[in-house]
C-alpha cells in the first residue's frame, strides 16, 4: 500500500485518512527535530560556554550543533522529501539531489573544523585528547563514507541520462536500504557523541546526576526517538509514495 491517488478512491475516505496520518507524523517529527535542535543549542549556550570562531576552548562546540542540524535533522528531511512533497519525478530528484549535495558540503566544513581543532585542544585538555580512537569517530567517518557513496551513485544511476530505466528500478531497493542504514548510523553516533562528551566534560561528577548529565541522556534518548520515527514514517507502506499523473502537496 501507499499513499493513495484520489482518481482511484471516488470517496475519498481512504486517502484522508492516509493523508491525515501522515500530515500528523510529519508535524511531530518536524516538532522533535527541531526541539532536538533546540535543546543542543541549550546545553551548549547554559553548559558548555556558547560558540567562538576564535577562543579556543569554545571551538569545538559548533560541532554537535553542526552535527546535529545536518547530519540528523536535514538527512531526515531529505530522506522523507519524496513522501512529504508532491512534484513531478524529475523535479524530485533534483531537490533531493541538492538536498544531499548542501549536507555533504557542510558536513565536511564541520569535519574539517573538528579535525583542525585539535591543535587548540592542548590549551584545555592535558594531555591532548587525540583524533579518530572512538566508536562515535568511527561510526561518524562510516556515515559519512556512505553518504558520498550513496550521493554519487544516485547520481549516476538516476541523475545520468544514458542509465537504462530497468537498471534504475533494480537499484531503488538498494539505493533505499543503503540510505536509511546510513541515517541509523549517524543516530547511533550522534548518541554515542553526546555520550562521549557528557564523560569527558563531567568525569565522575556524571555519576551524581548533575542538571549537565541529565539533560546530555534527555539529548541522547530525543535524537533515537527521533531516529525511531523517521526510520518508521519510511518504511510504513502506507506513506509510501504512489505514482501519479501530477503531484499536489499533502501537507
Amino acid at each position: 500500500m501507499c499513499i493513495p491517488q484520489e482518481n482511484k478512491y471516488p470517496n475519498k475516505t481512504l486517502l484522508q485518512i492516509t493523508s491525515s496520518n501522515y500530515t500528523l507524523f510529519y508535524r511531530i517529527f518536524q516538532f522533535i527535530g527541531l526541539l532536538l535542535i533546540c535543546s543542543v543549542y541549550y546545553w551548549i549556550i547554559n553548559y558548555r560556554g556558547g560558540f567562538s570562531l576564535t577562543k579556543a576552548k569554545l571551538i569545538p562546540n559548533w560541532h554537535p550543533i553542526f552535527m546535529t542540524i545536518v547530519l540528523i535533522y536535514l538527512f531526515a528531511n531529505a530522506i522523507l522529501h519524496y513522501r512529504s512533497f508532491r512534484d513531478t519525478k524529475r523535479n524530485l530528484k533534483y531537490q533531493h539531489a541538492i538536498f544531499f549535495g548542501c549536507i555533504i558540503i557542510i558536513l565536511t566544513i564541520a569535519g574539517i573544523a573538528t579535525l583542525g581543532s585539535k591543535r587548540f585542544r592542548p590549551l584545555f585538555t592535558n594531555p591532548a585528547i587525540p583524533n579518530l580512537y572512538s566508536l562515535h569517530s568511527w561510526l561518524g567517518i562510516i556515515t559519512m563514507a556512505m553518504l558520498l557513496l550513496q550521493f554519487a551513485s544516485g547520481f549516476w544511476i538516476y541523475l545520468y541520462p544514458t542509465v537504462a530505466a530497468q537498471y534504475r528500478e533494480i537499484m531503488m531497493p538498494y539505493h533505499v536500504f543503503f540510505g536509511v542504514s546510513s541515517f541509523v548510523l549517524a543516530i547511533a553516533s550522534g548518541g554515542l557523541g553526546f555520550c562521549e562528551k557528557m564523560i569527558f566534560s563531567l568525569y565522575r561528577e556524571y555519576e551524581q546526576f548533575p542538571g549537565e548529565g541529565i539533560i546530555g541522556n534527555c539529548i541522547g534518548l530525543l535524537c533515537i526517538f527521533y531516529g525511531v520515527l523517521v526510520v518508521y514514517m519510511v518504511t510504513k507502506p502506507e506513506f509510501k509514495r504512489c505514482p501519479a499523473p501530477e503531484y499536489q502537496p499533502l501537507i
